[in-house]
């Protein structure tokens, strides 16, 4: 069903300014991303998340937004805008772009006219104290906020803001508020986009440390954002950053009829902590879950454009996560997260690269990769926070990478021109031309994983095998079943699989790390390589006794 066509998708984060610079200004912007589309189109990809577009002061990635309705110059303007949704189109690429309205900017027209006079309907727009509130809520920022009140002179009082400073938070409670917010999705909608990435969503809800700034009706509010997202399609979605503790999450699906996605941030947690420890089980107990309903689906991802947070893990697993994959303190942020690529993270490590995207994709859900995951792309920690992961695409050996023709020093951040990740290493040109160049083996992957749409619309089932380090897992559709093993050690190993539903001499491989020999009838155990997976088709299911 079209209606539906998240259920298949494989989704791409792209950050506008880091992508291709169309202009020659050192930016990138909507024409540089348009004039790439046919290379994302042959990697496979189906939907585009383009991260914060907005016109902005930018001090926060393009999350503190100054207007709403217009694109910032330095990317372009609404027209490049229009151009780009409908050369995706033709592409058959869907389009999601973020929906902020937890906050605004302090630079925002609500905000200036809501500080500079009191008695303005604007100024209830957001969350105000005038006495110095006592409030033991920690900023979504530790280390950089250390509260979520500032004193605004103008005002002469104090504004709430869960993130940092500059970013007002708005009182979603306000019913006018609700209604710029939907004025907001009907506009983007006439532009014909397929949906919003739904930016903290779990905040959106909350108390703001006032009574009565909580959205008194939360569930009727998420139904009506989903109402206004479907006026003109119900193949319109809503994809939400809904991070809270997994008894709350069935709340932002409903019954199907509130948010369409959420991003997984508990299966990516328990990947993280899979791969750290060499031990299959915290993967192999997030499968034994409920899935969401059926018109439902979670986003599965390694990495965002965020740090990696880890947040749902304990203190301990998030130390063992720390140890292996971010070992100095410069790697980490916010005391709970890691501000590296995932290829730095496998220190490059093309076996590990494989079998963890290998089981990204395998997950039940639609899995999505950030810009440049194609390639192996390593981070700059010499830029601040989050900074550390958008430095731009490397698309040639060239100093920018291909990336802009203005001079390296104009770029408004330099790629990585040393070390293993550099530009001179790692680009799209030298991988695309090499047939067994980490780029062509995620086509192959793309490929695959939209010809096994038992993950997208299955039910996962963890199968018992004797040996702790790997995961063997299966889907069971329309008749159709799939078998996957991966071994989450560098160690080569051989193992059983106990199933009454199937014999391993009905398992046929489809994709895996290397040759393996084919299963046979007197095949009792199955090898894998270190870091090794195989994925297989079953034939001939046995019948239950």
């Amino acid at each position: 069903m079209d209606k539906l066509w998240y259920k298949e998708a494989v989704f791409y984060a792209v950050d506008v300014e880091s992508f291709q610079d169309g202009n020659g200004d050192g930016v990138g912007d909507f024409k540089g991303l348009t004039s790439r589309l046919d290379y994302l189109g042959e990697l496979g990809i189906n939907c585009l998340w383009l991260l914060p577009f907005f016109t902005t002061p930018n001090r926060d990635n393009g999350y503190d937004v100054r207007d709403y309705y217009s694109i910032d110059a330095r990317l372009g303007n609404l027209h490049d805008f229009s151009e780009f949704v409908a050369a995706a189109r033709e592409r058959k690429i869907r389009v999601l772009i973020d929906l902020i309205i937890h906050h605004t900017s302090d630079e925002h027209a609500w905000f200036q006219a809501a500080s500079t006079d009191p008695s303005s309907k604007f100024h209830q727009y957001y969350v105000w104290q005038e006495d110095k509130p006592v409030d033991e809520t920690e900023n979504v920022f530790p280390g950089e906020e250390d509260s979520v009140w500032t004193y605004e002179k103008r005002a002469g009082a104090y504004y709430h803001h869960q993130f940092y400073s500059f970013e007002p938070d708005l009182n979603v409670a306000n019913p006018e508020v609700q209604k710029e917010i939907l004025s907001i999705i009907e506009f983007w909608l006439a532009f014909g986009i397929d949906g919003f990435r739904v930016d903290a969503a779990t905040h959106l809800l909350r108390s703001k440390g006032i009574k009565g700034t909580a959205v008194k009706k939360p569930a009727a509010f998420l139904k009506s954002l989903r109402e206004a997202a479907t006026k003109k399609s119900d193949a319109t979605i809503l994809l939400a950053e809904a991070d809270v503790e997994p008894e709350k999450l069935d709340f932002y699906y409903g019954k199907g009829n509130r948010f369409n996605m959420l991003f997984n941030f508990l299966l990516d947690n328990y990947l993280f902590l899979a791969l750290a420890r060499e031990d299959a089980k915290p993967i192999a107990d997030y499968l034994n879950r409920p899935i969401p309903p059926a018109d439902c689906q979670w986003a599965n991802f390694l990495r965002n454009l965020d740090e990696l947070d880890l947040e749902r893990l304990t203190e301990q697993e998030r130390q063992d996560v720390f140890d292996t994959f971010a070992p100095e303190e410069n790697m980490r942020i916010f005391f709970r997260g890691i501000r590296r690529r995932m290829a730095p993270m496998l220190n490059g490590d093309r076996k590990y690269l494989e079998l963890a995207y290998s089981l990204l994709f395998t997950m039940p859900g639609s899995p999505l990769l950030v810009y440049g995951d194609e390639l192996g792309m390593g981070d700059n920690l010499d830029l601040p926070g989050r900074a550390s992961v958008r430095t731009p695409m490397q698309w040639t050996n060239e100093n920018t990478g291909g990336f802009s023709t203005a001079p390296l020093d104009n770029l408004f951040r330099k790629p990585i021109t040393k070390g293993p990740f550099s530009v001179k290493k790692i680009n799209v040109e030298s991988q695309r031309h090499d047939s067994l160049s980490l780029l062509n083996w995620m086509k192959r992957l793309i490929m695959m994983r939209k010809n096994c749409l038992e993950i997208g619309w299955g039910a996962p089932k963890v199968l018992i095998s004797d040996q702790p380090q790997v995961l063997v897992h299966s889907y069971d559709w329309k008749g159709n079943v799939l078998v996957f093993a991966h071994n989450l050690s560098a160690k080569p190993c051989q193992l059983s699989i106990h199933s009454r539903e199937f014999h391993l001499r009905q398992f046929v491989d489809i994709f895996s790390d290397v040759d393996y020999e084919p299963t046979k009838e007197d095949t009792t155990q199955i090898e894998l390589g270190g870091h090794g997976y195989r994925w297989f088709r079953v034939n001939q299911l046995k019948t239950k006794q």
